[in-house]
């Protein structure tokens, strides 16, 4: 049995992706690996695209700060970061992002709070994750791949997003296409 297509095709997405958008929220939830707590770190452009995820064992500064950089390698440093009322971003933020307006409010987060639903609902539907590896491989392309087909429906008028749905799976057809040349 081959290596699953789906991380290839999270790939071709991630690489005809827009540029991110300059203002992210980052957020933190708990996750039970095999009986463990884990924190999934996630980042969310202003547009509601997943950047990149991580799942660490703690929620603490150091945690942060690995995560932050992570971020700031791959897209750049942001203009603005928004984040929970959770103190361990402050000096990481202060630190490898300086210049970057940092909000920390509960109320203004909500739109990473709404991309953590899609993952606990296959969550539950996969019966919980193996592994802190399984957990990001997965949650890396299905972040990607959940993008693609669905486009956020409460800023689009029905027709909008009949041709929407119409254009991910002409989208899905030629990475598929791509992945069996």
């Amino acid at each position: 049995m081959g290596e699953p297509v789906w991380p290839a095709l999270a790939h071709c997405i991630k690489r005809d992706r827009p540029a991110a958008a300059d203002r992210w929220h980052l957020d933190e939830v708990v996750v039970p690996i095999n009986g463990v707590k884990m924190w999934l770190w996630r980042a969310v452009d202003g547009r509601g695209d997943v950047l990149d995820i991580l799942v660490q064992p703690r929620r603490n500064a150091k945690a942060a700060k690995r995560f932050l950089r992570q971020l700031i390698a791959r897209f750049g440093q942001p203009r603005g970061i928004i984040t929970d009322k959770l103190r361990s971003y402050i000096k990481p933020i202060r630190q490898l992002a300086p210049d970057a307006d940092h909000r920390a409010h509960k109320g203004i987060n909500n739109r990473i709070e709404g991309s953590h639903r899609p993952t606990r609902k296959q969550e539950k539907l996969m019966g919980r994750f193996k592994s802190s590896r399984q957990a990001e491989r997965f949650l890396a392309a299905h972040d990607q791949i959940n993008t693609v087909f669905r486009p956020r429906r409460y800023q689009l008028f029905a027709i909008s997003y009949r041709h929407a749905r119409t254009d991910a799976f002409g989208i899905w057809e030629d990475y598929a296409a791509e992945m069996a040349a």
